[in-house]
């Protein structure tokens, strides 16, 4: 195979794999941020105190991060295929890339609202602020670094799990080194792909350090 037959298959998995990770990434931050901030809001003491409820969703978040990606990718399968239809392709991989990250970056965002210094929101509470208030004026916004920050981390983990999908035919560049670097022995797809993932990851990692930098500034 020649570097002329290469490129294009590079930029289709390259695309596949901005596709599958963009739209799991929107999904995962919406998901992950209710998910997280409920975590906060109702354990023992905070705004919405119910521990009934706090105990439910940290079992699910536990349960969905102790799983690997590759066994989830498998348990999942039928309800892949009773969303999209189909089990293969990069539409069916944003399902399980949406289920394996959103438990992730929901305790991310537990994390970073725990960071926000406890005098910032007793002042706020001081002041009169509502409870929706206080959660959007004053613990997402003091969080947003570390909310950038752990979005970051999360579009990478989604790389590497987007590459994983592509073991069972869930296109993008995971999908591309199976088929074209493993199974046809082609080592120059492999390296080419290795190297436009690493490329990929340095990229988001550095628009991710910038948005930290920004953030951390205001």
């Amino acid at each position: 195979m020649t570097w002329e037959d290469i490129w294009p298959l590079l930029g289709e998995g390259l695309w596949e794999t901005v596709y599958m990770v963009g739209i799991s990434t929107a999904i995962t931050a919406l998901g992950g941020l209710l998910i997280g901030v409920l975590l906060v809001l109702t354990e023992r003491g905070g705004l919405l105190s119910a521990w009934p409820v706090n105990l439910a969703l940290g079992l699910i978040v536990n349960v969905g991060r102790s799983l690997p990606f590759i066994i989830l990718l498998v348990a999942v399968i039928p309800f892949t295929r009773a969303i999209v239809g189909t089990t293969i392709g990069t539409d069916a991989a944003i399902v399980p890339l949406t289920i394996g990250a959103i438990p992730f970056f929901a305790r991310i965002v537990e994390t970073a609202i725990r960071e926000v210094p406890r005098d910032v929101v007793n002042a706020a509470i001081a002041a009169g602020a509502s409870r929706w208030q206080l959660v959007y004026k004053v613990l997402l916004r003091e969080a947003r670094p570390g909310l950038a920050a752990g979005l970051t981390i999360t579009v990478i983990a989604l790389v590497g799990y987007s590459a994983m999908a592509g073991t069972v035919g869930g296109g993008g560049l995971g999908d591309l080194a199976i088929r074209y670097g493993y199974q046809r022995f082609e080592t120059e797809v492999m390296v080419a792909t290795v190297v436009v993932l690493v490329l990929f990851v340095q990229l988001v990692q550095s628009l991710g350090d910038l948005v930290v930098r920004r953030l951390s500034h205001r």
